[in-house]
């Protein structure tokens, strides 16, 4: 699995947002985040959420990415809009539901697709989410803290 881009954001723009106006809060890419087993990435809006969270951190694949782009005509949205700590290629993050996983050193566990919703129709084309499902991309708990780079 590739490292392709890593995104937090200190701040939800969407999580708790129903029936009103999204957030402001972009996405910031970094080089590097910090992984903190148990709690989250740190300076993410899910940093120590709560105990025992099936999404301290979130996986999306580039390739679904680009088939988005592709199949809606989109070209200027970046992959950061999907709200995904981490952007791989690669690898299908649906096959490491339920299992145990390492990138760069760090150990995972995944819990479960990262279902998408209705906010993705706004933040990139409606229909997108339809278009997400089963492929929304995957949410892991942080087993053991350590250091996530993106790959050269």
């Amino acid at each position: 699995m590739q490292v392709r881009q890593l995104f937090i954001s200190p701040a939800h723009i969407y999580y708790g947002h129903h029936g009103q106006p999204p957030g402001e809060e972009p996405m910031h890419e970094v080089e590097s985040v910090e992984c903190v087993a148990g709690k989250g990435l740190r300076g993410d809006r899910f940093f120590d959420f709560k105990e025992d969270y099936k999404g301290q951190i979130t996986f999306f694949e580039q390739e679904v990415y680009e088939r988005m782009c592709e199949r809606f005509g989109e070209s200027g949205l970046h992959a950061g809009v999907f709200r995904r700590n981490v952007i791989t290629r690669g690898i299908d993050l649906n096959s490491l539901i339920g299992r145990e996983f390492e990138v760069q050193g760090v150990r995972f566990f995944g819990t479960q697709e990262s279902t998408p919703c209705y906010w993705m129709n706004q933040a990139f084309a409606e229909g997108v989410e339809a278009a997400l499902k089963g492929h929304g991309g995957l949410r892991a708990k942080i087993l053991t803290d350590g250091v996530l780079r993106r790959d050269a």
